[in-house]
């Protein structure tokens, strides 16, 4: 019992630190450009994953097949959905960015259903009709209660995609590899992938470094334990609760986005986030009942 309240706090840490990642990411973004910024926290983290995956010796060549989900897993994971994540988050707040990034289970389970031929069951169905509806609310619905759609929300809705594309492949890499290895390998996989977006950025000269030392220590920070420590609890949390239990968790990180970024970077809360941020965390909670797995890795931005 006591483990499992250790286990839950540890969970709960986690959700909180994701929550307040998407403030950090919005932070640094007025020191830093997009792309770069994107860049450097990826290979940080991927550096950081590399040295506690030699330190663990639990690491395996893949096979050719998984080389290639891999592959799949890093340009959708990481090359395009961190490319849109920090475009989108530029133009748009902290609180849409978490909000419109927390659709992804439901984007997955549709997408699933087209390529994968998944069964949908009647509370899958419920939950994406709910949380597209949220997501509809958070990005066509203005502060002053306006219609329309920002650049940046669209670039976010890009990076929900992409982010749910790339977890078909963790989805078919976790028949023959483990959530620690699909980690390190489709995230190092990215941040090689990551220089092409990186050196265009440069050579169109619209690159945006920092002087900063307190810049750039809140950014190695945020590359390595949110993205990388993060990850590693995160995983180790499922294994010892379930994925279940540990679902829950996960509709904490959008509205600490919201409170944090209202007090830190003086972000406005509109009744719209709210009630689309309520239907979109419905719709993944509806979507999960009773179709969870036990081994469902989680991936974090």
């Amino acid at each position: 019992m006591m483990s499992e309240r250790l286990t839950s706090l540890r969970l709960f840490g986690v959700s909180m630190l994701w929550g307040i990642n998407f403030v950090v990411s919005s932070y640094l973004l007025h020191s830093f450009s997009p792309i770069f910024l994107s860049f450097v926290r990826i290979c940080l983290t991927s550096v950081f994953l590399i040295i506690v995956g030699v330190m663990g010796g639990q690491l395996r060549r893949p096979s050719k097949k998984e080389w290639g989900l891999l592959a799949g897993a890093g340009i959708f994971g990481t090359l395009l959905n961190q490319t849109f994540y920090f475009t989108g988050l530029h133009h748009s707040t902290a609180g849409n960015a978490a909000l419109i990034i927390a659709l992804s289970p439901i984007a997955t389970l549709i997408l699933a259903r087209i390529f994968l031929k998944e069964r949908f069951t009647a509370f899958k169905i419920i939950g994406a009709i709910v949380g597209l509806v949220g997501v509809v609310t958070i990005v066509t619905v203005g502060g002053d209660g306006s219609f329309g759609i920002t650049i940046g929300d669209v670039y976010l809705l890009f990076a929900m995609l992409t982010l749910s594309i790339s977890l078909l492949f963790i989805r078919r890499l976790t028949e023959s590899m483990s959530s620690y290895m699909i980690t390190i390998y489709s995230t190092v996989a990215g941040s090689v992938l990551m220089t092409l977006p990186a050196g265009a950025e440069a050579l169109q000269g619209g690159t945006v470094v920092s002087h900063s030392l307190w810049m750039w220590l809140l950014m190695i920070s945020a590359g390595i334990v949110a993205q990388g420590l993060g990850g590693f609890w995160w995983n180790k949390g499922v294994a010892e609760i379930g994925a279940s239990k540990a679902s829950m968790f996960m509709n904490i990180p959008p509205f600490i986005a919201l409170i944090v970024a209202h007090f830190v970077l003086g972000d406005p809360i509109h009744m719209a986030q709210v009630i689309g941020g309520i239907l979109v965390l419905s719709g993944v909670a509806i979507t999960n009942k009773r179709s969870i797995s036990s081994t469902k890795p989680t991936v974090s931005i």
